[in-house]
């Protein structure tokens, strides 16, 4: 190894080890946010919506994952340039670490959750990353790392190696680990559950098809889409909560966690859409949720004549509009803390958050729910408004087949052909299938559990030789029939017909 590749080894292997002594810090201090989390959140709030549409569009539920690995990518540029930059010059490298800590810093300063005295853990691992680099390469008296190595002064090339691989390996990966330790920590209430005074219907044996590759209709928590601005799950004391309620209001109502476990619950199966949703796609879910009506609380506070919208606001800064009629009608709007049974997840809001049927999740369904303020839309705008998306977003209905698979190998004969049609808030009355151009031809519906949920369907297709398109649409319970002009996601959803090639031999 030359003496310049030796020296950028060694400034990932320290500067790697200075963002995980600050991530430690951080965690053992909680204090607030570690350097990782801070950055990449405050990469996510400035990032143009053209890009992160891109990034969804891309990775989907895996945009967080990718974005880990931009930020570790960059790292090691960095930490490449820094072990090079002290090699060449004393202190150089040491300023590029430093400087990558007030940056760190800054975005640490800037956090919801952090603050000035939360900036602390990642100076203290900058300046003792800063130290170390110069010690190790530009020792007072000039030498020459690759001799060095050769004549054992230091470690030898080959023990440098495997060091620096697990070090530096421990400290990219690492930074990550301790935050999603603590964000998979089981969730923890007050006390149990309470029963819902008004619970979900049960779900009826004929709402559900027995299809291999159909969706099913309660999705598993865990399988549940997540698509956020948070890097990693916040980290909610449910003994410290507080929902704030405020704005044009007779009167502020101020309800911890116990005061919220203690209304009347109402239990509700909802699906959940995510507005970042390509025609087929997968970024929806369906729950049975456990809260209390919104309008119930927002009753007690008293909302004034000029209110017209609801602005949510999450403790890691989010912000959603909600138009004030959807969460004070007859749906189920709710202030949730219960999902499947169970308290919310950490990354799906743990301790409440919002659930509000019909309308796209950025504009209804914040995690990690802190803060509600009627105000109005011509006075206030919320975080994905500001980067342009429309402020209202009602869910557009939609359809999708789930089987068969795009490109499926098909005998002929009798095919099932199945997926999911959703409307929420207003339910599906009809799904139509056709082949080829043809005729659209009636699917069968399962049996409604309400109009909030999405419904499966199902239709036999007499199969034939030869390479064939299907497409599905649905119409509404309004009777709107679904368009099959094709839009992207951006201002306020995809529009279009779902479809799948198959071949039949």
């Amino acid at each position: 190894m030359s003496a310049r590749g030796g020296a950028g080894l060694l400034g990932v292997v320290v500067t790697g080890g200075a963002v995980l002594l600050a991530e430690i810090l951080a965690a053992l201090a909680g204090s607030g946010p570690g350097p990782v989390e801070a950055v990449a959140e405050r990469f996510i709030d400035h990032t143009p919506a053209w890009l992160k549409d891109l990034a969804i569009a891309a990775f989907g539920t895996w945009d967080k994952l990718a974005l880990s690995v931009g930020i570790a990518v960059v790292m090691t540029l960095l930490a490449v340039l820094a072990g090079r930059s002290e090699y060449r010059r004393r202190w150089a490298g040491a300023a590029v670490v430093l400087g990558q800590g007030l940056v760190a810093a800054l975005a640490i300063f800037t956090h919801p959750q952090g603050g000035l005295s939360a900036t602390w853990p990642v100076l203290v691992g900058s300046v003792v990353g800063a130290l170390v680099l110069s010690a190790v390469l530009a020792p007072p008296e000039r030498w020459d790392p690759g001799r060095a190595m050769a004549d054992r002064r230091v470690l030898d090339r080959r023990s440098l190696l495997i060091g620096a691989g697990v070090l530096g390996a421990a400290a990219l990966v690492g930074a990550g680990v301790t935050r999603v330790v603590q964000a998979r920590r089981p969730p923890t209430l007050p006390r149990a559950l309470p029963s819902p005074a008004t619970p979900a219907r049960p779900v009826p044996a004929g709402a559900t098809f027995d299809v291999r590759g159909l969706t099913p209709f309660r999705t598993p928590n865990a399988d549940f889409y997540r698509i956020d601005t948070a890097f990693f799950a916040p980290q909610v004391d449910a003994a410290s909560w507080e929902l704030r309620v405020h704005g044009l209001v007779d009167q502020e109502v101020r309800m911890t966690l116990e005061d919220l476990l203690e209304e009347p619950m109402t239990e509700a199966w909802v699906t959940l859409a995510c507005v970042s949703n390509e025609v087929g796609g997968d970024l929806v879910g369906n729950a049975r949720w456990l809260g209390i009506p919104v309008r119930d609380v927002l009753s007690r506070a008293g909302v004034q004549e000029a209110a017209d919208m609801v602005l949510s606001r999450s403790t890691d800064g989010f912000s959603a509009s909600t138009p004030l009629a959807a969460m004070t009608d007859d749906r189920n709007a709710l202030i949730a803390v219960g999902m499947n049974g169970e308290p919310l997840p950490p990354e799906h809001g743990y301790p409440v958050r919002l659930v509000v049927p019909g309308l796209y999740g950025y504009v209804s369904a914040t995690k990690w729910l802190a803060e509600l303020e009627v105000t109005r839309f011509a006075d206030a705008s919320a975080y994905w408004t500001d980067r342009g998306w429309s402020e209202r977003g009602p869910v557009k209905i939609s359809s999708r087949i789930d089987t068969p698979a795009e490109g499926a190998d098909l005998a002929p004969g009798e095919v099932v052909v199945a997926g999911m049609a959703w409307n929420q808030h207003t339910g599906i009355a009809e799904v139509e299938v056709r082949v080829d151009d043809g005729e659209w031809l009636p699917a069968r519906l399962a049996e409604d559990v309400n109009v909030d949920t999405w419904t499966q369907w199902l239709m036999v297709w007499d199969a034939t030789p030869g390479e064939h398109r299907l497409q599905v649409r649905a119409t509404g319970r309004d009777g709107e029939i679904q368009t099959g002009e094709r839009t992207g996601v951006v201002p306020d959803g995809a529009t279009g017909w779902h479809e799948v090639r198959v071949i039949v031999a």
